[in-house]
């Protein structure tokens, strides 16, 4: 593990050594930090690499941190909409069944204290994270859909462990269940990404230029998608 010093930021970061790669470039992954992925070159070197693209570094570990799955308790805060929440548990005997509520400011949870275990929250929270990305997230794939002319044939939402999002060769569009985390800016790239898919299959020049159609940002929009790689 080697590290830098950016203004009052340490960054951390290590090194995965890919002789193929033409140049260097860097990720920031959940469970693994920073890696530095490029052919092998002095750590000094590497330093410069990292420090030249340190803000877009930390922009993106706080990100990562936040799409993270956490303990739920009190004082926890969930990301929601690219927003963290405050937590609030009530236990109530009289409850039979866990119960979310969201108020706009924060996740007010009841449940009997028999329920009360990290496995049933983190349960109730995938189920609610379902209900909700099918609700937020459906209607924008709807929209987009009419807006640029890129037609699908049925969505379903998942839990997937490394994609926020995927179509298939018949064309029904797969979203991440934990899409709803993201900021809108982003959920809307990640609808119109697929929606593209359903023209074009893989990640061609043809399927960029395609992209740039209906979002001039998109190198930027990605950049972030690829920050918050599950």
């Amino acid at each position: 593990m080697y590290s830098v010093q950016y203004g009052n930021h340490t960054i951390e970061y290590s090194i995965e050594v890919k002789e193929g790669l033409k140049s260097h470039y860097i990720s920031v992954e959940k469970g693994r930090g920073v890696i530095l992925k490029g052919k092998s070159i002095p750590v000094e070197q590497a330093d410069k690499l990292i420090l030249k693209k340190a803000k877009w570094v930390l922009d993106k570990l706080e990100l990562v941190s936040a799409i993270s799955d956490g303990e739920i308790v009190t004082g926890s805060r969930i990301q929601y909409l690219g927003r963290k929440y405050y937590v609030e548990l009530i236990i109530e005997n009289d409850s039979a069944k866990i119960t979310i509520d969201f108020t706009e400011s924060k996740f007010k949870i009841t449940l009997p204290n028999q329920l009360n275990t990290q496995e049933n929250l983190q349960q109730a929270f995938e189920n609610y994270f379902r209900i909700k990305a099918q609700e937020k997230i459906e209607p924008i794939l709807k929209k987009k859909s009419k807006l640029t002319g890129l037609e699908y044939n049925n969505v379903r939402f998942m839990k997937l462990e490394k994609r926020w999002g995927s179509c298939t060769p018949s064309n029904t569009i797969i979203i991440n269940i934990n899409a709803i985390k993201l900021p809108f800016s982003l959920i809307e790239y990640l609808v119109i990404h697929e929606l593209v898919h359903t023209k074009i299959k893989n990640h061609s020049k043809e399927f960029w230029a395609e992209l740039s159609k209906y979002i001039s940002n998109w190198k930027e929009l990605d950049e972030k998608m690829y920050g918050m790689k599950l």
